[in-house]
């Protein structure tokens, strides 16, 4: 799943294994797309748009749940970092330079 865009779901898809499924949810990064069809027509991978603005509550709920069942909390911890807002700077560093993989999550209630 993508919430960057541009040239970060160029490179997802292309890093996707054979018959891989990628969805993309956001644009932060930018709108275009710059990628060849090598992804989809030699391993068959399939990017998917997810509509966050127009999708029903009812179908945002069932998305939830099937969210909570399927996925393994554990996991999270290996592709996910929570720091407090103070320790942002620090952490926006750290990405440009290349030293953080994953997600940073802001918990604007935690403390350092």
């Amino acid at each position: 799943m993508d919430v960057v865009g541009s040239h970060t779901l160029a490179n997802i898809c292309a890093q996707t294994q054979y018959g891989g499924i990628v969805t993309c949810c956001g644009l932060a990064q930018g709108i275009d797309l710059s990628t060849t069809v090598a992804p989809f027509i030699l391993r068959g991978v399939t990017l998917t748009g997810i509509d966050s603005v127009m999708a029903s509550y009812d179908k945002r709920i069932a998305a939830w749940n099937l969210l909570a069942y399927y996925l393994d909390e554990k996991l999270l911890s290996h592709i996910s970092n929570t720091i407090s807002l103070t320790e942002c700077v620090e952490a926006a560093n750290k990405m440009i330079a290349g030293q953080i993989k994953g997600r940073c999550v802001v918990d604007v209630n935690k403390s350092t």
